[in-house]
């Protein structure tokens, strides 16, 4: 085969059961994708056809719709009789399931950067009216470290869609108790998934060890599984809590909402992870989401941010810029304040949130500093090179733009204050005669 449809086939990535996924190229823009194509004539059963040809049709109604840095992009699907394939952005890693087994188990902290991650996507798919119903470790791929992408949505259910949901779907040693059920789903049901996943990656054994689906789904409901530390002695009493709530067989224990789930695990890697120079993403997302600076940008323009900025610790009294010096790079104070002075003589003092160094970007071309800022104290940056901003997308240049316009208006308030309090004060001094 060398062609599904416009795709030209580079060379085969996968077969399973009723489907077979394809590395191409979409010859208009050069794009590398993924291609899963699907043959419903093995299956015999025409009632299990019809079943899967619906959760395809789900999967594919979904194109376009996620825009997401950690859900794999659906761009195009094609449903007829004789083509069923729906192409997908090309990801480059594994599943999961390589990290999920006792012998090749993931660090503690970097497990907990990828549940965060898991987190903030599922909330996102949430708040688009998405559920995903079937959260695996072979339905999430790792780039790199810590870096994730969720895919395969054909079980979601989708608010708002008139067409009958498929029952009965997703694996069943990682269904929560009301999808054993059968009760309609809720995001807590992929909260409970993500936990499931969560003590999988951490101990590489399911939470109930059983021989059968019956007897898995009479565990589910029943039993309480063992914390992840039996299996795994150093992980700490934090992260067994963490999983516990998530797994809550009742959905009045657990986790309400993604931000709660998420929410506990940045307090996990800010202070019961190793101390370390490292900031870790989950530390970097919370940090962004409650800066001022950031506060109209989307989570889909947040984690655009994360991955154009660096991030670095300076120690107090170290040189941040320098007067006299060239450069276009401006910084957001993440944590701490720093001095702004020129020739020794304070001129102001910028907290958390604040950034400076902007008029070196605002102005284009070459451009010298005009101050010395220091580090009043341990401070963490946010540092922006605008030759790589340059390349964000269209909405994140438009909140960056919207950012240093209102700090601009404000840091003209402040001087327009000064300036009236400045003219109260003076007195005008009479003539001699």
């Amino acid at each position: 085969m060398e062609k599904i449809g416009k795709y030209e086939i580079v060379r085969e990535l996968g077969r399973g059961a009723t489907s077979t996924v394809y590395l191409a190229t979409d010859p208009f823009n050069k794009q590398q994708v993924a291609i899963k194509l699907f043959d419903l004539g093995i299956l015999r059963d025409p009632n299990r056809a019809r079943i899967y040809r619906k959760l395809l049709m789900t999967e594919a109604s979904l194109a376009g719709k996620l825009s997401h840095p950690h859900i794999v992009k659906i761009i195009d699907a094609v449903m007829e009789d004789d083509a069923n394939y729906i192409v997908m952005e090309y990801v480059e890693g594994c599943t999961l399931e390589r990290y999920a087994e006792v012998d090749n188990l993931l660090p503690v902290s970097a497990i907990a950067e990828i549940i965060y991650k898991c987190c903030k996507a599922l909330e996102y798919a949430q708040y688009q009216g998405v559920i995903h119903r079937d959260i695996k470790p072979a339905n999430v791929l790792l780039q790199g470290e810590t870096d994730i992408k969720i895919s395969d949505f054909g079980s979601a259910v989708i608010m708002g869609n008139q067409s009958t949901q498929v029952s009965g779907v997703g694996s069943p040693a990682y269904m929560s108790p009301e999808q054993v059920r059968e009760l309609k789903p809720t995001h807590q049901t992929d909260i409970y998934s993500l936990g499931v996943v969560m003590y999988k990656l951490l101990t590489g054994k399911l939470p109930f060890d059983s021989s059968n689906n019956y007897s898995m789904i009479y565990n589910i409901i029943n039993i309480e599984p063992p914390p992840p530390s039996a299996f795994r002695p150093e992980i700490p009493p934090e992260l067994d809590a963490i999983v516990r709530r998530a797994m809550e067989k009742e959905t009045a224990k657990r986790y309400q909402t993604w931000e709660e789930f998420a929410g506990d695990l940045v307090e996990f890697s800010s202070h019961a992870a190793p101390a370390q120079n490292e900031i870790f993403d989950t530390e970097k997302f919370d940090t962004l989401r409650s800066l001022a600076f950031f506060r109209n940008f989307s989570d889909v323009e947040l984690w655009e941010v994360l991955h154009i900025s660096r991030w670095r610790k300076v120690p107090e009294a170290g040189y941040i810029l320098r007067d006299g010096e060239s450069g276009r790079t401006f910084y957001i104070l993440a944590q701490g304040t720093v001095r702004v002075s020129k020739r020794g003589k304070l001129l102001s003092l910028l907290h958390r949130g604040d950034c400076f160094g902007e008029m070196a970007h605002l102005l284009e071309g070459d451009f010298k500093r005009s101050t010395d800022v220091i580090a009043k104290n341990d401070v963490t940056l946010i540092e922006i090179d605008p030759d790589v901003l340059i390349h964000a997308t269209t909405g994140c240049r438009f909140q960056f733009g919207d950012s240093f316009l209102r700090m601009l208006v404000k840091r003209l308030a402040v001087a327009n204050t000064r300036i009236s309090r400045l003219l109260a004060d003076d007195t005008p001094v009479e003539d001699e005669p």
